[in-house]
């Protein structure tokens, strides 16, 4: 199953990667007038699926662009066409294609594949994380005031600005702060030690699927913002190299404090 979704994500990878910035239309999703969506997204989801449905007929799908199938199986594929819309809409080369795989409700296997770089990364549950082949491991930075951190922001960020707390508090306790725009890219830059960690607020099972998974095999940790067990389902992430983790928890409930007291 690994091979299929390396196969489908390259493929589906190698057509944005001539496209990006070249969708004929671009929509908003209902309700989320940040959220953007193309036709290229659709298109990637489609042949990703098709692949998938080819091989393994039985197996569940749940897609960003297409929602949950009527399939009831052991298997699910959890599939972002395009991680990083935006970017790719704007032709900003930071975006790139997620394929999860859960067995009875445990991800077993995942895939990132940025088409810009080349770059992709692959996950085995028990197996280990591997960047075009290579085995990868997250950083050994244990001071949170030494990391390089990432967080994104969610489309409802006019009307919940908790995130803006975290941003700011983290400016003042981190050596440098990322926002890339893309949540699987953001998870393999920790798996591979390019960043020490990221949070996110707002996420879907499919933004995070294959990366959180990439995390764990690289000794990485993944947890809610609390720093309680993580869940893809949950809607909120932070991942670490494991040795800041306390230290960037602390952080997060330092600014929801002061954030739920200033509503």
């Amino acid at each position: 199953m690994l091979e299929l979704a390396i196969k489908a994500a390259r493929e589906a990878g190698a057509m944005l990667k001539d496209l990006a910035g070249k969708a004929e239309r671009i929509d908003r999703k209902a309700g989320e007038e940040t959220n953007l969506v193309t036709e290229l997204d659709r298109r990637s989801e489609e042949m990703i699926i098709g692949r998938i449905k080819a091989e393994y007929p039985e197996h569940e799908v749940l897609a960003e662009e297409s929602g949950r199938d009527s399939k009831k199986s052991e298997y699910r594929w959890i599939i972002d066409p395009i991680d990083g819309t935006t970017n790719f809409a704007h032709g900003l080369p930071i975006f790139a294609v997620s394929i999860g795989i859960e067995f009875q409700g445990t991800l077993v296997a995942g895939v990132v594949y940025d088409p810009t770089r080349d770059e992709m990364f692959t996950v085995g549950k028990g197996k280990g994380a591997f960047l075009n082949g290579d085995r990868i491991s997250v950083s050994t930075t244990t001071q949170l005031i030494e990391s390089v951190v990432a967080t994104g922001f969610p489309y409802d960020i006019r009307s919940n600005s908790e995130n803006i707390e975290h941003f700011r508090n983290f400016l003042f306790e981190a050596r440098a702060l990322r926002r890339l725009g893309s949540a699987a890219i953001d998870l393999c830059y920790v798996a591979c030690g390019r960043l020490d960690g990221y949070w996110e607020l707002s996420l879907n099972p499919w933004d995070m699927a294959a990366g959180v998974l990439l995390v764990e095999e690289a000794g990485g940790k993944f947890t809610d913002l609390d720093g309680r067990l993580g869940s893809i389902y949950s809607k909120t992430v932070l991942t670490s190299n494991g040795r800041i983790h306390d230290q960037m928890v602390e952080v997060l409930r330092k600014g929801r404090s002061s954030w739920q007291r200033r509503k």
